[in-house]
This record gives C-alpha cells, structure tokens and sequence, in this order.
C-alpha cells in the first residue's frame, strides 16, 4: 500500500483556458497508505479527472503526484501498481470467472497454488464460489460487476484500489451489501481504496475519510461526522445532509450576530473580519418547533410537512426566509401556533462561504 500526495496538482482539457476553468485547481493533500477514501461531489466537479490522475491515466496539466516518495506522475498505469475498477465491467467473457480472477496473479508470474488460494479467498469474501466455474458472459451485469472488482483484490501489492462509480450498474440492494463487503475486504487486506461517488450516503458508509470536492477544488477531508457537525465550506454544509444546512444571511451589530431583527444565540464571536457576505448555517436536526414560545421560540409559519418515516421534516418561515427543521415522527405540529428554536452550540457561522466560528 503506499500513501498518495498531491503537489500544486491542476488540469485543464484546453491548454489555453483560464485558471478558474480548470478541471483541477491546485490540490495539494497528502492521503494516508491503508486508509478508504471517498471522492464526493456533483457530476462534474472533478472527481473522474483527479482518480484518472492518480491511475496515470491522465497527465496533469501542472504539479507533481508520489506515491509514498517515488514521484509518478509521467510514469504510465501499468507502471504505477494500482488496480482500478470502472463504472462498467471490464472483464473476459470467454473465461470462466475463476480464470478472469486469476488473470492478474498469472501474468505477473504466481505459481499455481498461489493463485488457487488467492481466487478462492477473494471469491468467498465476495460469496461468489458458487460462480468460479461458469463462463463470464453468462453472468448478469451485476455478477460480471462483482468479477470486475475481484479483479482489483486479488492483487495484495498494489499501491492502490481505485473504484469509478463502481457500484452504478447494481441494484439498490446489491449495492448496500457490496458496499458493506468493500468494507470488510479493507479491513481484512488494508488496502488504500479510493471510491468516486457523487451519492453521500454511499461515501459515508463505505470511507474512513469523506473527500468533498466542487469546481476543481477539495473543499474539505474529514469523517461523516466531522462534514456533518462542522462543515469547513458552505457547499459541505448543503450538498451533505437531506435535506441540507439551512443558511440565514446575517449581519454584526453591538457584538451580536442578527437576521434582520433577530439576535442569533451565538456565544464568543468576536465578529466577521474582513468578509463581505456573513452567514449563519444550521442542520434541520439542531432546530426545534413547539407550540409556544415560553423557550425563547420566534414564531414561524408552517408551509409544508413531509413524513419521512422514522421522523418528519417540517419546512417553515421565519420572517422571510424559508427552513427546514427535522421533527420527531410522534410530534404533532399545529399550523396557528409554531415556534422556532435554536440549538446554540450548533450554529456555524460563515464568512464568504468559508466556516470562520
């Protein structure tokens, strides 16, 4: 396994474009050897391009990529000792599986009993030994998808795993379990994986670190929880979570934060600096509504319920703005009379989209 580290990385598909329409802006991090990682963000925001620099697939336009200190970046896939796994299968279908499993192992020179127990180990992780010796194109597009990434485990001594919206082509169901097999096979081996998604709830259980990106650039690296409690850009604080942070623009008057008329219970803010657009964000969850105001509550209008299920989420106006605030499911919510709290210690304040307290 090796650890990935990014120098001053950019990339633009046309050589003349300005820097801000660069694919890739910039990046300098350093992704630990062992670790599950998750590339997160919307289509488009660069994800593909960075795993594609880290494959070798791609050349940067600027920087420098290591693996561990061994610079790569002008050495090609085949030299960099990764396996990587498409969106789409990629195997033989006129070989059984147990040969496509096998394939890696032969072509670097493994003896036979070697590779029978690499093959079986990986295919009982995957609880495919029932397939082993069927041919490939009979396999539905799930099970070939399931060879595809058998393919990438096999092999014990690459540098990294790298998956491509590896989980596309699978059912919803399928795709939970596969996620949850990913994760025991990364325990189990400790490979660095790599996985590119742009759907939160398959980043947040499948990686030990979140990478969140946007426009080109890592707006932040952290755990689930880390995203969620303190998002360090005001794109994490919407783009995770369902629904995402509620944001109230705000101004500092007299040592306290306001929207509008509204003194905002944020303790030891010392005021925004030099930032022009201040912000306030706030999870739905850390909101709550009561039929009263005897807790200090600003009254609100109810527009809208949605039942979740195990909760609901209630969408509110407060003077004119426009909340959503997670609600217990056994809460009963009366439309003539509802209050507004805030959670203190959970409002985030924002300064030029950027987490400042």
């Amino acid at each position: 396994m090796a650890s990935i580290r990014f120098q001053s990385i950019a990339h633009s598909y046309n050589p003349q474009a300005a820097q801000k329409q660069y694919a890739l802006k910039h990046i300098h991090q350093t992704w630990e050897s062992g670790k599950a990682y998750a590339l997160l963000g919307p289509s488009g925001c660069g994800k593909t391009t960075l795993l594609n620099v880290i494959s070798g697939l791609l050349a940067p336009s600027e920087g420098q990529v290591y693996f561990d200190d061994q610079e790569v970046t002008n050495l090609p896939p085949d030299k960099r000792n990764i396996a990587q796994v498409f969106q789409f299968p990629v195997i033989y279908d006129t070989m059984t599986v147990y040969q496509n499993l096998a394939f890696p192992l032969a072509n670097r020179g493994f003896e036979k009993s070697k590779i029978h127990e690499i093959v079986h180990s990986v295919a009982e992780v995957l609880e495919i030994q029932w397939m082993l010796p069927r041919k490939a194109k009979k396999l539905t597009a799930e099970d070939k998808q399931k060879i595809s990434m058998g393919r990438g485990l096999v092999r014990s001594d690459v540098s990294a795993i790298l998956l491509d919206e590896a989980l596309t082509v699978i059912d919803p169901h399928q795709k939970w379990l596969l996620r949850r097999k990913l994760k025991e096979i990364h325990h189990k081996f400790d490979h660095t994986m790599i996985y590119v998604t742009h759907d939160q709830s398959e980043a947040m259980t499948f990686a030990d670190q979140i990478i969140v990106m946007n426009g080109g650039n890592i707006l932040q690296v952290g755990t689930p929880q880390e995203l969620f409690e303190r998002p360090a850009h005001k794109f994490v604080g919407y783009f995770i979570g369902s629904p995402g942070m509620n944001f109230l623009p705000c101004t500092f008057e007299g040592n306290q934060l306001k929207f509008q008329s509204i003194a905002l219970p944020v303790s030891d803010f010392q005021g925004p600096g030099t930032t022009t657009q201040l912000e306030v964000g706030i999870r739905p969850d850390h909101l709550r509504l009561s039929d009263s105001d005897q807790q200090g509550g600003h009254r609100v209008e109810l527009l809208h319920v949605k039942d979740i299920g195990w909760h609901k989420i209630a969408k509110v106006q407060l003077l004119d703005q426009e909340i959503h605030v997670k609600v217990p499911e056994e809460q009963a919510l009366s439309p003539d009379h509802c209050f507004l709290e805030f959670v203190p210690d959970a409002i985030r304040v924002y300064g030029d989209e950027k987490l400042i307290h």
